[in-house]
C-alpha cells in the first residue's frame, strides 16, 4: 500500500481520539494525538505556576520540554522529558489550559517542529484541530470529523464520569461550547476544516460505522 500521511481534524467530542486509534491499528500506521502534545505543556506549565499569557515564560518551558510517545504492553504512552503523564493530562482544567495556551506562538511554534518530525517517514495518522490547516497542507487525505453539541457533550460525559471526575452533564456542555467559540475565533491556526477535507458528521454513527467510513476513502484514495 502506499505509505500515507494522515489527518483527522474536528472539534472536542467528534470521537477523532478512538476513531484515529482505531484507523492507524487497522493500516498498521503510527497514531499520533496532537491534542495530548497540547496538554502536556499545560500541565508542565500549570505545575510552574506560568500563566497562559505568559509567552516569555511559555517560551522557556518548550525549550526545555521532550515530548516522545513510546509503545509498550499498555499501548501508547506520553513522556514528558522523563515522566509518564499519558493519564495526567485528561483532566478538564488540563484541557481548558490547553485550549488558551494552543493560541500562543511560542507553543504553536514548538509543537509545529515537534509534530513535523513525527510526520517525515509517513504511514502516520495525526489527530487533532489544525492538522490538514496549517501543520501537514501537503496531507496525502485530510478528514474532518464533527457532531452536534448536545451528542460530543454526552460522550465526554461518560469518558469523565467513567474516570471518576466529579462534573455535570451542564457543566461539560459549557465548558465544550466555550472551548468551540474559542477555537473557532482565535487568529492564530483556527479551528476549521481544510478546504479539501473530507467532513463526516459522527453523531448519528457509531465508532466502527465512522472507521468504516474513512478506510473506504483512504481505499479510494490509493487505488
Amino acid at each position: 500500500m502506499k505509505v500515507l500521511l494522515i489527518t483527522i481534524d474536528g472539534p472536542s467530542g467528534a470521537g477523532k481520539t478512538t476513531v484515529s486509534r482505531l484507523v492507524a491499528e487497522r493500516l498498521g500506521y503510527t497514531y499520533v494525538d496532537t491534542g495530548a502534545l497540547y496538554r502536556a505543556v499545560a500541565l508542565v506549565a500549570l505545575s510552574e505556576g506560568c500563566e497562559p499569557n505568559d509567552d516569555e515564560r511559555l517560551d522557556k518551558i518548550c525549550g526545555h520540554l521532550v515530548l516522545r510517545f513510546e509503545n509498550g504492553s499498555q499501548g501508547s504512552r506520553l513522556y514528558a522529558n522523563r515522566d509518564d503523564i499519558t493519564e495526567d493530562i485528561r483532566t478538564q482544567e488540563i484541557g481548558m489550559f490547553a485550549s488558551a495556551i494552543s493560541a500562543r506562538s511560542a507553543v504553536r511554534k514548538y509543537l509545529l517542529g515537534v509534530q513535523r518530525e513525527m510526520g517525515k517517514s509517513g504511514c502516520v495518522v495525526f489527530e487533532g484541530r489544525d492538522m490538514g490547516t496549517v501543520v501537514f497542507p501537503w496531507a496525502d487525505i485530510k478528514f474532518y470529523l464533527d457532531a452536534d453539541l448536545d451528542t460530543r457533550a454526552q460522550r465526554r460525559y461518560r469518558e469523565l464520569a467513567a474516570r471518576h471526575e466529579r462534573t455535570s452533564l451542564a457543566e461539560v456542555r459549557e465548558a465544550m461550547k466555550k472551548r468551540d467559540n474559542d477555537d473557532s475565533i482565535r487568529t492564530l491556526s483556527p479551528l476549521r476544516p481544510a478546504h479539501d477535507a473530507i467532513r463526516i458528521d459522527s453523531t448519528s454513527l457509531d465508532i466502527d460505522q465512522v472507521v468504516e467510513v474513512i478506510l473506504s476513502h483512504i481505499r479510494e484514495c490509493v487505488k
